[in-house]
C-alpha cells in the first residue's frame, strides 16, 4: 500500500534546483575558461564564473544553516546497513525488476549508497571545489595593481585540484540525472522535486512522524 507523502520541503526544493543550475553554469563557464570552447569569451566567462561562484557559496551557507536548524543533516550520515544490497540492486537488480532493498520515508530519504555519495560530496568534493576556487579568485588581487593578495608562487596545483573536483561534480550530476529515471515511473522522482510529494510505501514510523509534524 502506498500513500502520497510530503517529503521535500520548500527550501529543500529551492536549494536543490538552484544548486543544480549553478553547478551546471559553473561547469559550462569553467570549461570555457580552460579553453574547451568559446561561447561568452574568456573575460566574460571568468566574470560570470566568479559571480556564480559567489552565489554558490552563499547558497551553501544558507543550506548549512537550514540543515542544522532542521536536523536534516542526519539524513547524510553514512551507514553500512544494506549497503551491499543497494550496490547489487544498482548493478543488476534494477535491470531485472528486483525489489528495492530499502524503503524511503520522510525520516529516511536516502538509501545507503546515496548517503555515502552525498556525504563524500559535502565533506570532501564541494569543500575542495570551493576552497580552491576561492584561492583562484583571491590570487594576485586586484590584478591591475599587481598586488599579491595571496603569497602563492603558482596556481598550477590549485588549478589541477579544482579541475579534478569539477570532473567529480559533473560525473555526479550525470549519474544523478540517470538515477532520476529509476523511480516508480520515468518522471516520478523529478515530479517529487517540483511538488514535494512522493508516493511512498506505507511505513508506520515514518508516517506517524509525518502526521505529528503536520
Amino acid at each position: 500500500m502506498t500513500r502520497k507523502v510530503y517529503v521535500y520541503r520548500s527550501f529543500e526544493r529551492f536549494w536543490h534546483w538552484l544548486q543544480a543550475i549553478l553547478i551546471i553554469f559553473l561547469a559550462f563557464t569553467g570549461f570555457e575558461i580552460h579553453g574547451g570552447y568559446s561561447f561568452f569569451g574568456f573575460e566574460e566567462a571568468v566574470a560570470y564564473h566568479n559571480i556564480a561562484a559567489y552565489l554558490f557559496i552563499t547558497l551553501i551557507v544558507f543550506a548549512i544553516f537550514w540543515h542544522f536548524t532542521t536536523g536534516e543533516w542526519k539524513q547524510y550520515l553514512p551507514t553500512y546497513k544494506n549497503l551491499t544490497a543497494q550496490m547489487r540492486y544498482y548493478l543488476w537488480g534494477i535491470f531485472n525488476d528486483a525489489p528495492h532493498p530499502t524503503k524511503k520515508t520522510v525520516l529516511r530519504k536516502l538509501n545507503p549508497m546515496q548517503k555515502l555519495t552525498y556525504f563524500g560530496l559535502k565533506v570532501l568534493v564541494i569543500p575542495i571545489m570551493v576552497s580552491s576556487g576561492i584561492l583562484y579568485i583571491l590570487y594576485r588581487y586586484p590584478q591591475r595593481h599587481e598586488i599579491r593578495y595571496l603569497n602563492i608562487d603558482s596556481l598550477e596545483i590549485i588549478a589541477i585540484i579544482h579541475t579534478i573536483a569539477a570532473f567529480f561534480l559533473v560525473s555526479f550530476v550525470i549519474v544523478h540525472l540517470y538515477l532520476i529515471t529509476t523511480g516508480e515511473t520515468l518522471t516520478s522522482n523529478l515530479k517529487a522535486m517540483f511538488t514535494g510529494y512522493e508516493e511512498l510505501e506505507d511505513d508506520d514510523y515514518g508516517n506517524k512522524n509525518l502526521e505529528e509534524k503536520k
